[in-house]
């Protein structure tokens, strides 16, 4: 029988030697927030959640209005439970402050609702990122700052994959695990144990709308890869680009290559 997402989670805090539970809570929580979502992206035009919603998140980039809902999922979904000191998000332009009548606790996290939404119209796969990082001691009150913490120094990080099949995929620094949602009985159970990438592939990903703007070295290798037999490396690779981070990520995990978006 496979085991669940929580199950493993819990397994995990018994064997961290004074754990007090706050981790797994915050991760049930984002699970409860990533199965809302798979939902409302399995709906899409059946429930008018697709389209533009007319105007821009921090990054400058068009907000779908499935950013927004799926923003507001994740933090009804978190906000509420006392593991949590605030959350910063790519769809608001600062910190979000845990409201005063919630309990705070000890983590911080910072996520991306929906990676990808552009697809959506098109479905097309997108996802969920996240990530849970330790709020400073004697920080009440976390600014930005707070947040721009090593990534050595993360808790935990994953993703979902909102697909043919909805996954999360997670780390807490021992491996990475994927887990595939059974809607029959509503649990991420455990398909894809001690995920590695695979050390060959005959795939990359590249926007080739940036290309221009990569080091001389890395365009070399996207020349190689685009000419295949034709040069020295030998080889024919396929190109793919789905447009979404939690896409390209997923497929490097398990079927190796690499993916570069560039800078504009």
């Amino acid at each position: 029988m496979c085991k669940s997402l929580v199950q493993f989670i819990i397994e995990e805090q018994r064997a961290i030697p004074g754990a007090t539970g706050d981790f797994t809570g915050l991760v049930s929580d984002i699970i409860i927030a990533c199965k809302q979502i798979a939902h409302d992206v399995n709906k899409g035009a059946l429930i008018g959640v697709l389209g533009s919603a007319g105007s821009e998140n921090v990054q400058g980039e068009t907000q779908k209005k499935l950013d927004i809902i799926t923003n507001e999922v994740f933090i009804k979904s978190t906000e509420w439970g006392g593991h949590l000191a605030a959350t910063a998000s790519e769809e608001m332009d600062d910190v979000y402050p845990i409201p005063a009548r919630y309990p705070k606790g000890k983590y911080l996290l910072v996520f991306d609702p929906l990676d990808g939404s552009s697809n959506i119209d098109v479905n097309i796969s997108a996802g969920t990122i996240f990530s849970i990082l330790r709020a400073p001691r004697g920080v009440e009150h976390p600014v930005a700052a707070d947040f721009l913490q090593p990534g050595t120094t993360q808790v935990c990080a994953g993703y979902a994959l909102y697909g043919p099949a909805t996954m999360l995929v997670i780390t807490t620094g021992h491996g990475v695990n994927g887990f595939t949602l059974d809607g029959d009985i509503g649990e991420f159970m455990l398909t894809h144990p001690n995920m590695t990438i695979p050390a060959d592939t005959l795939e990359f990903a590249i926007n080739a709308s940036n290309e221009r703007h990569l080091e001389k070295p890395v365009q070399r290798y996207v020349e190689e890869c685009i000419a295949g037999k034709t040069v020295p490396r030998g080889i024919n690779f396929n190109m793919r680009w789905v447009a979404s981070m939690v896409a390209e990520v997923h497929r490097i995990l398990t079927r190796g290559g690499v993916f570069m978006y560039g800078c504009g």
